[in-house]
């Protein structure tokens, strides 16, 4: 390739941002690599970039709230998330490491009442759902059946109150917003925090809808980790052409 691009590299596993800024190095690309999404943040205020690969699942803010705050930043921003989930496969890991079910909106909460009675909890059930309407709905019911409820409305104080111990049933939305839900779901896995989950997810096509309006904002695609680094020169063969 004979055009050279500045990149940025946003991923906060070191290994990984690391081999991608040296492959586009060695390609005669100008690159800049950090490891959180603040730092992405603040090298988009300092200059501008041709594209930047940046990592979904990170600590702090992640890479769609990263994204979003750039994007006011730059409004041409060109950017490819990097996720190592698919939301098919975390319902995969999520059925095959014992979730008590995933349920599909609308969700019929009987369902929901009947799995509860079967354990019968002696601790919490933490219900993570932003729907202002469902998320309250369903504590009310899930009270009124007898047992202890608690409910939160976003992915981060969701993952707090599971690390503080105590909730035995976990109610998870995967869609609070994009993949909150997923990344509450693999960080407690990496932490051995994981209780019984019922997980609430939207049709297919929802988080097509959603995948299509990141899109309307200019984020250039999606990679799924692991990635062919061939494909990643391709795609960069195509930016510059």
């Amino acid at each position: 390739m004979n055009t050279s691009l500045k990149i940025l590299v946003v991923d906060d596993d070191e290994d990984n941002a690391n081999s991608m800024g040296e492959l586009f190095e060695m390609e005669g690309h100008k690159v800049l690599v950090v490891h959180s999404g603040q730092a992405a943040i603040d090298a988009f205020k300092n200059g501008a970039f041709d594209v930047a690969f940046m990592d979904v699942m990170m600590p702090g803010k992640n890479g769609v709230e990263s994204f979003l705050e750039i994007k006011q930043l730059r409004p041409n921003a060109r950017v490819y998330m990097m996720t190592g989930y698919s939301v098919e496969q975390l319902l995969q890991q999520a059925i095959d490491h014992g979730a008590m079910g995933v349920l599909s909106k609308p969700v019929d909460i009987s369902k929901v009442l009947a799995v509860l009675n079967d354990i019968h909890p002696n601790g919490i059930v933490l219900i993570a759902e932003d729907d202002p309407d469902f998320g309250p709905q369903l504590k009310t019911m899930i009270e009124g059946a007898g047992h202890v409820c608690d409910l939160v409305r976003n992915g981060k104080d969701a993952l707090g109150r599971m690390m503080q111990g105590g909730i035995n049933i976990l109610i998870l939305d995967l869609k609070m917003p994009l993949i909150d839900g997923v990344q509450v779901y693999s960080e407690l896995k990496r932490a051995g925090r994981t209780v019984p989950t019922i997980i609430i997810t939207g049709s297919s096509s929802e988080y097509t809808d959603t995948l299509d309006a990141l899109q309307d904002v200019r984020i250039t695609g999606i990679l799924n980790k692991p990635f062919d680094p061939l494909v990643l020169l391709d795609r960069l063969d195509r930016l510059a052409a």
